[in-house]
């Protein structure tokens, strides 16, 4: 097998220039390096051989150079020619001058042959893999569409024509699926350089890839009227993004919604049913933070900005609203703020304040309003006390003065000292409500008590011996006021008892009286029916009285009737 594939190479390198969108002096280059590559492997490197491509004739040239010396000099044939033989070659030759020699293509054998073509298309593949990575690298952070060639296991890998992408599983929206053949949207996230070629990776999940959605779908934002600062993301489910307007009349989230939320509504579709909630950015911090935990409502924000902290206390019946499902609302709002938050009730904030003040109140010497004080600049128990230094509490008001400060600090020093040495921990708020004592009227005299307590347990056996003395008597006194307030309660049953036996006697005496109204009542009942009924008898004595009156004189009519025709009969007569 000799280099026929050389022939017609002019055809060739347009051809491949054009499929692969490799410049033409680039793949006569790589033509070249194959070929030189094969030649120096037949005849080694020490030879001085050169590979050239003519434009005119579209063929590889090879040409072999020698130094030109003296007839007597001569010593190496490979890289040397005698003056004589050089004069035959080029009538103007010189010594000292190099002479080219034509070597023919032909004399390369299969082999030689073979390796000059794979050297070739490795030198093809390389210059096309460098420009897809410049493309792609020039790309990066942009949407790209392609086709889904096949889906590996937790892969999907996307045709984009010129090369592959892959989206690795955790830049996939979760419950998406695709199907070989769909088409895919995608932001190139990253482009690599391996030794197989660029690798292309494609995001769905990132957060640049909702900025990206909305940069194409809104003009605005596209224009630079309206900027994205910061957006977060949980794919698949919610999102949070902040903008600001450069213009006053145009409306930052109206534009990013649109009308009737057609713009969003495009944008969600794409995420798979993703909602997006796009807030107003703001320069102040807490206003910012405010609007990032919406629709909650806030009650109070306590700020730490060199640790960048935020303690958020909103309504007991807030909370849940402003954590949201699975703690979802507060995740985003943290990602999309760069804040750490901290959300808490307002019951839960009142009693870590009174705990808080209950602690810092148990250092000798110091007063309700400075331990409040202390509080509200976010010292809440003794241990940071001491590792305060002088310095950071001199901004505390009634702390200003240095020699105060270091006061505070070495008596909380002391205190922890004096509690560390006798193996004991520090006295906590819940003592106070085990013991069931009446609470004293501040924390001040809370902490007082407990601490003279304390202090009382360490003062010996002598001091223990006297307690348990006292204690006994306390027994005693309560045995003594136990069995007086049982003699009493026995008094006091004994009246009952007198009391229930003449409430039962009167009870009897009213049924009696009950009784007897009773059958008076059925009595009278009885009268009563006897009186009806003679009313009733009399009634019908009358009736019947008016019916012997009524007959009486319908006889007399007959009568009267009978004798006026007896008399018209006599008349006639």
């Amino acid at each position: 097998m000799s280099l026929d594939f050389l022939s017609n190479l002019s055809q060739v390198i347009t051809q491949v220039s054009k499929d692969k969108g490799i410049s033409q002096d680039a793949v006569v280059n790589s033509i070249v390096q194959g070929v030189l590559s094969a030649v120096r492997k037949k005849y080694g490197t020490y030879r001085d051989i050169e590979v050239k491509y003519s434009e005119d004739t579209g063929e590889i040239e090879l040409f072999e150079f020698k130094q030109v010396v003296s007839d007597k000099e001569f010593e190496d044939e490979l890289i040397e020619i005698k003056f004589s033989e050089a004069k035959e070659l080029d009538p103007s030759a010189h010594i000292g001058d190099q002479v080219g020699m034509r070597l023919e293509l032909k004399d390369l054998g299969r082999i030689d042959a073979q390796a000059a073509k794979q050297i070739i298309i490795q030198n093809l593949r390389s210059i096309e893999h460098e420009i897809i990575f410049n493309e792609f690298e020039k790309r990066k952070g942009e949407i790209a569409n392609g086709i889904v060639r096949r889906v590996d296991p937790g892969t999907i890998v996307v045709d984009l024509d010129k090369t592959e992408a892959y989206i690795p599983r955790k830049e996939q929206i979760p419950g998406e699926q695709y199907k070989s053949g769909e088409r895919i949207q995608g932001y190139i996230l990253e482009v690599r350089q391996t030794t197989r070629g660029p690798q292309i990776i494609m995001s769905r999940a990132h957060e640049q890839y909702l900025i990206k959605l909305f940069e194409a779908e809104v003009p605005e934002v596209s224009e630079g009227i309206v900027k994205i600062v910061s957006a977060a993301r949980e794919p698949g489910q919610r999102a949070k993004m902040s903008v600001y307007s450069t213009d006053p009349a145009v409306h930052p989230v109206g534009s990013c919604v649109g009308i009737k939320g057609s713009r969003i509504q495009n944008i969600t579709q794409e995420l798979k049913g993703e909602r997006v909630d796009v807030i107003v950015w703001e320069n102040d911090p807490v206003q910012y933070i405010c609007n990032a935990l919406a629709p909650a409502k806030i009650s109070k924000i306590l700020m730490d900005e060199e640790q960048k902290n935020m303690q958020i206390i909103v309504p007991d019946d807030q909370l849940s609203l402003a954590i949201g499902k699975k703690g979802q609302n507060v995740r985003l709002a943290v990602k999309l703020t760069g804040w750490n938050l901290n959300l808490v009730s307002e019951e839960e904030s009142k009693q870590a304040k009174k705990e808080a003040l209950f602690n810092l109140s148990l250092i000798p010497e110091i007063s309700e309003t400075k331990a409040q004080s202390l509080v509200q600049y976010g010292y809440t128990n003794i241990e940071q006390i001491v590792q305060a230094k002088a310095v950071d509490l001199k901004s505390i008001p009634e702390l200003e003065d240095s020699s105060v400060a270091e006061k505070l600090i070495q008596s909380a020093k002391d205190l922890l000292k004096k509690y560390a040495d006798e193996g004991k921990e520090l006295p906590k708020m819940e003592d106070v409500k085990e013991e069931k004592k009446p609470l004293s009227s501040s924390l001040k005299e809370q902490a007082e008590e407990i601490l003279k307590r304390e202090l009382a347990q360490l003062e010996g056996e002598k001091g223990e011996q006297e307690t348990k003395t006292t204690q006994n008597t306390k027994t005693d006194t309560e045995k003594v006021k136990q069995e007086t307030k049982t003699t009493q309660n026995t008094k006091t049953d004994t009246e009952k008892v007198k009391q229930e036996t003449k409430t039962t006697q009167n009870t009897k005496t009213d049924t009696e009286k009950v009784k007897q109204e009773t059958k008076t009542t059925q009595n009278t009942k009885t009268d009563t029916e006897k009186v009806k009924q003679d009313t009733q008898t009399t009634q019908n004595t009358k009736v019947d009285t008016e019916t012997i009156k009524q007959n009486t004189q319908t006889t007399q009519n007959i009568k009267k009737d009978m004798k006026d025709k007896s008399k018209n009969k006599q008349v006639k007569v």
